[in-house]
Order: C-alpha cells, then structure tokens, then sequence
C-alpha cells in the first residue's frame, strides 16, 4: 500500500475561515475537489455518504471528492474549511485505495496545521459561499494557477500540511480489514489511464489472471460495486472535471472519457448526475 500512496498529489484550490449563518443552505452539491473543515463554533450540518453529521466546534471534518452533499447552518456558524484536488500518479482517488472516517476531533497541532495553512496561502478563501460560484471555470483555473505562485518551501509545506490532515482520516483498522489486492489496485491505475480506450471485462480479469465472473465479485466485494458500474462513474466523474475546467465540447469530452456513441454518454451522465451535461454546465458557470 505505501508504494501506491507514496506518489499522492495534493494541489491546493482554497483555504480561509469563515462566518457563516442561515445562508449557508445549499443541497445535492458535487466538486470534482475535497472538503476539509475545522469547526470552531456555531450550529449547522452537513450530509453525505447517507450519514448527517452534525459539525461540532473542536472537530475536524472530510467530504471527498465527487461526493453528494448537502449543508445547512442553523443561525451562526465559524469554520476554518480547505478545498483541494488529490489523485496518485495513476490518477487514481486515493478514496478509491483506502477507507476513510469523515469526523476525527481535533488536537492543538490540526488547529495550527489550519492556521498556518491560512498563513502561508493568504487571499485563497471563497469570496462567495454558494458552492455554483466556487466551481467556475475561472475560479477553478484561478485558485489552480495561485500555487505556481508559491516559493518551493511554503509549496512543500502546503502539500505536506494537507496530507497530514487528510492522514487523520484514514480507518486503519477497516482499511487492513479490507487487504486490498495489490492486482486490483493496478486495475484501477489501468482504468484511470485509459478511460478514453474501450476497457472490457475480460481484459480487466486477465490481468489478475481470474476468470471474469470471479473478478467482478471480488471488484464488487472490494469496492462495493462492479467493475462496469466503476468504469462508468469514474468516466463521468472525468467529464464533470472536463466541464468545469474546460470550455471542449460535449461531443469532445464525451470521446476523451471513453464514450463514443454520444447519445449512450448523455443518458449515462444524466443517470449518474441527474442533469444533463449542457445543464451541468450552465448551472456551475452561468451565474
């Protein structure tokens, strides 16, 4: 497991604190980048993963990447919050390789990680809350070009302090539970590396030298789904970063994540997202 974590990508998109009160009311918000919050007081919620969580102050908090998610602030509410993108060299999720909490209580060094966090990458709060906003493209493309501005030192400390709070959340316990198979987490680098080519079942299962039947059990025991279920959300995942981060057209981008029959790629995106991909765009973009 240490050599596939080993090359974990971590890029910065916002940090900041922020005031909150009953405005901050948003439902079935998805961003193709991670949530971290540091609660320091106030009453609101927020859910996903079919759990509400309640935000209490001294507690830490995570919503992964293309998530659903759901938030309400009750009457005030205050909260350090990091938003970043993370994937390993293979382009893999590094939530698709290890199993995650989603609420840890803080210490004293989480609470100056945000801090210093907050120091060393002044003006990269979220001027606005509503989450339509802060998914822009030019926003996203903003916040993306800001690191470059960095000096090496505070880069490596940034990216350094975010996977030391992303660690805080990692279930040890379930994830050695889970003994994930070292062939099946190349499956996942493979399918991430070829979203565009047309990936069969057969040809997944041979690499683990398995038949096909018995690696879609063992795929769908590890991960909670089968291999084509897989295939299909980690391709329109794909498109929904596509859509916000560039203005390609929706036949392109429906080619360069593997769907070639272009109506086939609108129903599968309208089924997964619950949108169409025009409406998905307009909705982030056209504010």
């Amino acid at each position: 497991m240490f050599s596939i974590l080993e090359p974990l990508k971590i890029n910065l998109l916002n940090v900041g604190f922020a005031k909150l009160d009953s405005k901050w009311n948003f439902t079935n918000v998805i961003s193709p980048f991670s949530r971290l919050y540091l609660i320091t007081s106030g009453d609101a919620s927020v859910y996903h993963n079919n759990t509400e969580f309640k935000l209490k102050p001294g507690n830490l908090y995570l919503i992964p990447s293309y998530t659903f998610s759901s938030y309400k602030c009750n009457l005030k509410h205050e909260q350090y919050y990091i938003s970043f993108f993370e994937e390993t060299s293979k382009g893999v999720s590094v939530y698709s390789l290890v199993h995650f909490k989603y609420e840890v209580k803080a210490n004293d060094l989480d609470i100056e990680s945000f801090k210093r966090l907050l120091k060393i990458n002044p003006n990269r709060n979220i001027v606005n809350s509503d989450p339509k906003t802060y998914t822009k493209n030019s926003i996203l493309e903003n916040y993306t070009t800001a690191n470059t501005f960095l000096s090496v030192s505070k880069l490596l400390e940034t990216k350094a302090l975010i996977k030391y709070l992303l660690s805080k959340f990692i279930d040890d316990e379930v994830a050695s539970k889970k003994n994930f198979e070292r062939n099946l987490i190349e499956v996942l680098n493979y399918i991430s590396e070829n979203l565009h080519e047309s990936i069969s079942i057969e040809s997944l299962a041979k690499q683990c030298n398995l038949s096909k039947d018995y690696f879609s059990r063992t795929f769908k025991k590890q991960y909670s789904m089968g291999p084509s279920q897989y295939i299909q959300l980690r391709r329109i995942e794909r498109a929904q970063l596509l859509l916000l981060t560039t203005k390609d057209s929706f036949h392109d981008i429906s080619i360069r994540v593997g769907f070639y029959n272009y109506s086939y790629f609108l129903k599968v995106f309208k089924k997964i997202v619950g949108i169409t991909p025009s409406n998905f765009r307009k909705k982030q973009i056209n504010i």
